[in-house]
This record gives structure tokens, sequence and C-alpha cells, in this order.
């Protein structure tokens, strides 16, 4: 594939708003005929059936009929984790915003939402959530099932902004855990990697709505991210950096400070010896600006300017695969050195490979648990025999330093290396144990890389 197809859903970044039609009745739409495929359309689900309830009625109906089901969201994985022989139990149509809650600067949403769904409405009350994902078409419960994040220094994944969540269990109770009340089991339960039940209800923290900016920089020298990493990674409220790996160069770094809204000034013409971009750019800098967010300094709501793509966009086939995987902060230049000893082996594989910063957490699935991390992830070719002896390469060489990949997307790490570098890992059994002690709401995919 050439660069110029890489990632349509990019070029053109967002669903429409899903329909929520009125239901009369707890059952939900099904579909006899499965015929899905992931949004990059590397792989096919295997469900019997797909289900979609629009009510929590609905779903419990749903949950209890089956002995076995997987939760889906907006397929934006590139592994099996949400698959199953099963019952497929969709979240597309559970997609309303419930609630603001000014006082408690808290918003109640359904767990099929997607970002892009409900983020103009908190904006126009005054408020934000702190940060979002490259991407504002994925669903909240399938965002901080995976531990899914934006980039800064100082943010945490998107499931640090969750303070309370509703799940329906395998029994058809519907159990609420909240930051608050639940201390011993929420850091558990968020990053739940679908193991635990129907997510139902989120909320989420807001703070008060603020203005971004975004400023991009071409061609920052290596030799400055290694004498300057953490200085260039806190330039912003949220930085990343951009590159193919072909040359002594970062490609590109999007800086995105927050400002006021009459904010006229002229960015510097340098960032740590990288030039002032002079147009709007593509992550590959060949592709067409067209549908990525406002940049050359225009400030605008949060919403606008966080994600890289813009909003109101249908996305499409992004013929792609996608690999990520974290390491500790204090070690990412060494990491990042390791991975560029293997541009040759990377050259006939890489779109582009984007760096970013997330702040520690405490939640126990998620990579950044207890660790300031940086998270290098690789846009790839849809060229999965390559891919595959692609990974173990890049994966030795982040060896030393106990990467760990994003749940969601491909990677080739054995069951015993997880384990090792999840010191929560059985702690999270537990939990699933107690919640599913049939587990009816496990897969294939977790029962190897979780355990039975």
């Amino acid at each position: 594939m050439k660069k110029r197809s890489f990632l349509k859903l990019t070029s053109a970044a967002l669903t429409g708003a899903a329909l929520n039609p009125a239901v009369s009745c707890a059952v939900a739409s099904e579909s006899e005929s499965v015929n899905l495929k992931n949004w990059a359309g590397n792989l096919s689900y295997h469900a019997s059936k797909l289900l979609e309830p629009a009510t929590i009625s609905e779903g419990r109906e749903a949950v209890l009929n089956y002995p076995k089901v997987r939760v889906l969201g907006t397929r934006h994985c590139f592994n099996r984790i949400a698959d199953t022989d099963a019952v497929l139990l969709s979240t597309s149509k559970l997609n309303k915003l419930l609630k603001i809650d000014p006082e408690k600067r808290t918003v109640v949403v359904e767990a099929g939402i997607k970002y892009g769904e409900f983020c103009e409405q908190i904006h126009n009350a005054g408020f934000a959530v702190t940060n979002l994902a490259s991407l504002p078409h994925i669903s909240v419960a399938g965002a901080i099932s995976t531990a899914t994040h934006g980039s800064g220094v100082a943010n945490g994944n998107l499931a640090t902004q969750v303070s309370a969540i509703e799940v329906l269990t395998a029994v058809g109770d519907t159990i609420s855990f909240s930051r608050e009340k639940d201390p011993e089991k929420f850091d558990g339960v968020v990053v739940s990697l679908g193991c635990l039940g129907l997510i139902t209800k989120v909320t989420l923290d807001l703070v008060p709505t603020f203005q971004v900016r975004q400023d991009v920089y071409l061609n920052l020298p290596m030799v400055q991210l290694e004498k300057n990493f953490i200085e260039i990674m806190s330039g912003g409220y949220s930085v990343s950096l951009f590159t193919d790996w072909q040359t002594d160069t970062i490609n590109q770094v999007w800086k995105k400070t927050v400002t006021e809204a009459d904010d006229t000034s002229i960015a510097t013409p340098e960032y740590f010896g990288a030039t002032q971009a002079d147009r709007n750019v593509h992550p590959i800098i060949e592709i067409s600006a067209e549908n990525c967010t406002q940049q050359m300094g225009i400030p605008a709501p949060w919403y606008t300017r966080l994600p890289h793509f813009k909003m109101g966009f249908t996305p499409s086939s992004g013929e792609e695969l996608q690999a990520e995987y974290f390491v500790p902060m204090e070690l990412a230049v060494q990491a990042i050195q390791a991975v560029a000893t293997l541009k040759d082996e990377i050259k006939p594989y890489i779109l582009i490979t984007e760096i970013r910063s997330i702040a520690a957490d405490t939640l126990w699935m998620s990579p950044c648990y207890n660790q300031p991390s940086i998270a290098i992830h690789f846009t790839l070719k849809q060229d999965i025999e390559g891919v595959n002896k692609l990974l173990p390469k890049i994966e030795e060489k982040l060896s030393p330093y106990n990467a760990k990949p994003h749940w969601g997307k491909l990677f080739t790490l054995s069951p015993s290396v997880l384990a090792s570098r999840y010191s929560q890992m059985e702690s999270f059994r537990k939990l699933a144990l107690e919640l599913d002690p049939e587990g009816k709401f496990r897969n294939e995919f977790i029962d190897k890389n979780v355990g039975s």
C-alpha cells in the first residue's frame, strides 16, 4: 500500500452521530448473519450473532439469554480482543449523554457514545475533559477498557477521567463502582479488557473549558531529542513526535498549547532545531492535511485541537495495521534509539510512527500503572505476514525496557512476559473471577493473554 492510502479514516475522521431509535420492548435488535470486519479490515469477526441493545433492559435480556457474549465497541482494535465465536453484544445504540452536573463537574454518558458525539455539548456547558485520543470517533467504553490515550506529560490516559462506572454482570445485576466509594476495586474495574461485564454508564470528570492552539515543526534533529527529550515533550499541553525512522531527524513535532481565544501571537520559528511549518500538514507530509485539525497557531476550543483529525467526517477502512508499546519515561531516549537501529527492517512496512507521553496512573491493567510512560505507536502497511515478522524484532529491542503493548493493537509477546510486566495481573484475574465466575464475557484472546 502506498503512503497516500494511509489512514483513510484519519484523512476523514469521525462518524456521524449514531441513530438511537425509540424501542418499545426489551429485546435487542439482532442479526443472524454477522459479516463484520474491524475498522482497518484486517480481521473478520467470528460471531454467530450480533445483538445491538438500545437500553439497559435490552442489554440485560441479551446477557441472560446466551451462555457466552463478547462486548463490541467501535471496532478500532487490530487484534481479536473483541472477537468471539458466540454472540457479539454491540454498544453502538447505548450512545446517549445522560447528565452534566455543573456542581460535581462530571458528565454521565452511556458506554457506546463516541467522544465526538458529546464534546461540543460539554464545551457549550462550560466544561471539557482533560484529553482526547487522536481520533474522536472511538467510544468511551472501548477507550477506557483498553487504556487508550492522548498525549501530554501531565495527562493520564482516557481511563483516568473516569470517576464512576456501572457494569451489567453475567447474572444480570447492575453494579456501580466509584473512585470514592470503592477504592479497593475501582482501579481494577475501569481498564477491564471487556472481562467483567457490559459497561452501561460511565461518569467522567470535567474541567473548565479551555482553548488550544496547535503549531507544527519539521525535522527535529535526533541529537536534540537525545539531549532534551523531557523538555521537548513538556513544551506544550500535548506534544506528539512523528517519524518514519529513515533519517537522523524526527519528521514532525505537533505541539498543542493551552491559550486564550484571542491569542494572535506568532509561534517561535524554531523548536529545538526544528523549523516551523508554513502550512497545515498531515503526519505523512505527502498527504493532504484537509481533514487534519487546524494548525498554524489558530486557537479554538479543546475538542477541535486535541485530536489530530477533524470531527464530522465518516471514517472508511484504514487499510493499515497498528502496534504500540509503552516504556518508562526515564528510558524513553534509549528505547527510541534501540528501535532506530531497525530502520532497514522497518522501512518496507512503515507508514508513520507517533511517539507520545502519558502520565502515570493507578489502574491495574493500564500500561502506565505507577509509571510515567512514552508510547511508541507504529502505523504499518497492511502486510500481516511481514508485520508479524517485524514485531518480534521490535519487541526484542524494547525488551530491556519492559515494554508493554497496547491491549487493542498487534503484539506477539507471550502470556508469561505479559504477566511479568503487569504487576497487578493476578489481582485482576481474581476480580474477573468474582464478577464473572463462569467466564461469560471472556474469549480466546483473554484466556490466552490474561489467563483462564
